[in-house]
């Protein structure tokens, strides 16, 4: 491969790449602001400027050009030397701080952005240490621009990254560049408000404090927050996604860069749907049918309790010689189908199999960007099936209405129902179809069926688990537990090896999704669950660059 030399270290890089990509490739760090990999290259920040010497076409020489070259779209050249640590670029790196921040309020200890603002990190890192501006600043208004996002119009360095994402990604065009000069901002034009169904990405995209999240306005300082490395868990997209949590609380879901899925953006769907996480309404502690409801102080004896009933609801109708059926919500992960299955068909091996209901909203929309939203709002409607079409062994496994249809003509006489969806999902032909069958419902959120059921047995979101789903393109991929689950609630997996071990009488063993794949692996059909399973990244270790001296 070609190479180039940034600041002493040498690059290799491909065709087409400019100097800023090469460097940016290779861990060498330039200070940019307009340009994302995303988007148009339009080098109007002016921080990317260095002193590039290039090799002369006739002689071979290192010739120097005449002024400097924002790297972000000059085109890496074979032999290049270019360096953003001359006295020239760090002069330029400087004015530039200088002049964006002539205007800036400086207002760091009340803006959302500290803690990951690239103005205050090079500001630190290459800006002057005292402004030498002494005129009034421009005062500019707080803006409403959106339902979901605020513009603050006096940090906007005007990088212009927010026009070009609803240009050229989503096709909107609701963003615009107003005046001239110091006086030049960003605003909607009237009447139009940034109401796309990706707009909250304007908002990760902005690298100041100038867009802001109305939903984490606010609510917590950055520098608090852990982020765990996750999936979107509400739609069929497989979008990699970051939550970022503190002691137990989501308070924010951002987009995880992966190119092959959804490149660095997430929908809003995604972004604000795990509220129902943290529902007031949800099941909290297990429930049997008849019996006083559990305190908080007889959890243990509640779980204990709730697991000997449905062992003896399950096991009874076998023995009444009736059929056990199992419904594996498509929110659910494919560990938690293969446990809960694998437990199922150890009590009857012909039980009935079935996925359940896979919500479905209007049609996939692809935008002008690339990115694709999905119609379908179930994370793992296929890797559920495939796990259970493994286990089937050749019996055929339902859908929801096959389920129903089996229920009604009485084949089953006890079942174990999944749900862990983020709302109401029980429709009526379900309810009716199960309501002459002994139900075992698990679930987070109380539902028609709850109420109707023997036991019910709280369970957990894909926050609070680690597991697989696998996307709307077969594309297998882990993610990690972010929270502790609520309360006393269980995984489904967890809730599948209790239930394993209260019929041997033994201790539970603890649920860890990877040797559950290991054992997955094993059998004919869901080999892919570790050949072709895309694992979350490990978090890299990030060094500081304060010294410490001991005192």
């Amino acid at each position: 491969m070609p190479q180039l030399t940034i600041n002493g270290k040498t690059c290799s890089f491909e065709k087409g790449e400019t100097i800023l990509q090469a460097a940016l490739r290779h861990d060498e760090e330039i200070p940019h602001y307009c340009y994302h990999p995303g988007l148009s290259i339009v080098a109007n920040c002016r921080i990317c400027l260095a002193e590039v010497w290039s090799p002369d076409p006739k002689t071979g020489a290192l010739r120097a050009g005449n002024k400097l070259f924002p790297t972000c779209q000059t085109p890496a050249v074979e032999g290049q030397v270019v360096y953003t640590d001359s006295p020239k670029a760090v002069g330029n790196q400087k004015a530039v701080m200088e002049f964006l921040l002539i205007n800036h309020p400086v207002d760091c200890p009340v803006c959302d952005q500290a803690g990951e603002c690239h103005l205050q990190d090079y500001s630190y890192q290459y800006g002057r240490g005292e402004s030498r501006f002494k005129e009034a600043k421009n005062k500019r208004p707080k803006k409403d621009v959106g339902p979901h996002v605020l513009l603050y119009s006096d940090r906007c360095i005007m990088c212009t990254r927010c026009v070009r994402f609803t240009r050229e990604v989503t096709g909107t065009s609701e963003l615009l560049v107003d005046g001239r000069g110091s006086i030049e901002e960003i605003d909607v034009f009237p009447g139009i408000a940034l109401d796309n169904e990706l707009s909250g990405n304007v908002v990760d995209i902005c690298p100041v404090g100038a867009l802001l999240d109305k939903d984490f306005l606010f609510q917590q300082r950055v520098w608090f927050l852990k982020k765990t490395p996750s999936i979107d868990g509400i739609t069929a997209s497989g979008d990699n996604i970051s939550v970022e949590h503190n002691e137990g609380v989501i308070y924010r879901v951002k987009p995880r860069d992966n190119i092959e899925v959804n490149k660095w953006w997430i929908t809003d769907e995604v972004r604000y749907g795990w509220k129902f996480v943290h529902s007031e309404s949800r099941l909290k502690l297990p429930a049997i049918k008849g019996c006083d409801a559990f305190v908080v102080d007889d959890a243990a004896a509640a779980w204990s309790d709730a697991l000997s009933a449905t062992v003896n609801t399950l096991e009874s109708a076998v023995k009444n010689g009736g059929r056990l059926g199992l419904m594996v919500s498509p929110m659910l992960t494919c560990e938690d189908a293969f446990l809960l299955a694998t437990t199922i068909l150890a009590i009857d091996a012909q039980a009935e199999l079935a996925v359940g209901p896979i919500p479905v909203l209007g049609e996939d929309k692809t935008f002008p960007g690339g990115f694709t939203m999905y119609a379908e709002k179930a994370p793992n409607a296929r890797g559920v099936r495939r796990v259970l079409e493994a286990l089937a062994k050749g019996r055929k496994v339902h859908d929801a209405a096959g389920f129903e249809a089996a229920a009604k003509s009485k084949a089953i006489a006890a079942a174990v129902v999944t749900g862990n969806y983020p709302s109401e999902w029980v429709v009526p032909s379900l309810q009716s179809a199960l309501s002459n069958v002994k139900l075992i419902v698990i679930d987070t959120l109380p539902s028609t069926l709850s109420d109707m059921a023997e036991v019910v047995l709280p369970g957990a979101t894909w926050t609070e688990k680690a597991g697989t789903f696998e996307n709307a393109k077969n594309r297998l991929q882990g993610f990690e537990r972010a929270i502790s689950t609520i309360d006393f609630a269980k995984g489904e997996s967890q809730i599948a090896l209790d239930l394993q071990a209260a019929r041997a009488g033994m201790k539970a063993k603890v649920f860890d999704a990877a040797s559950t794949r290991a054992d997955m692996a094993r059998v004919v059909g869901l080999e892919r669950l570790t050949t072709d399973l895309h694992a979350p990244p490990k978090p890299a270790k990030v060094a500081g660059d304060m010294v410490l001296i001991e005192i």
